[in-house]
């Protein structure tokens, strides 16, 4: 079972590696985002550089952290059958 979850997260950490390396891929190639950006300036280019990092840093590091709250809090689950032993009801 434990080979089953590290072949698991392999499989995953191998996905997104690839999103990462051809993001090109599911982009939508604008032809005006793309001669605008390529008739900027070096200060334009560097601006947005620095939006397009601001807009995918925090998604990703939020999404970063809940699945590793999800992975902690996996196995913490109460059975029905067994006795309350906080004394919270949920």
């Amino acid at each position: 079972m434990n080979s089953r979850i590290r072949l698991r997260w392999a499989g995953l950490a191998v996905v997104g590696l690839f999103l990462l390396m051809v993001p090109h891929a599911f982009s939508q190639n604008c032809a005006l985002c793309y001669t605008q950006a390529a008739s900027a300036g070096a200060r334009m280019i560097q601006a947005l550089r620095s939006g397009i990092l601001v807009l995918i840093i925090p998604p990703t590091l939020g999404s970063i952290g809940m699945l590793f709250i999800v992975h902690r809090r996996n196995g913490q689950v109460r059975r029905v059958n067994e006795p309350a032993e906080s004394g919270q009801d949920w």
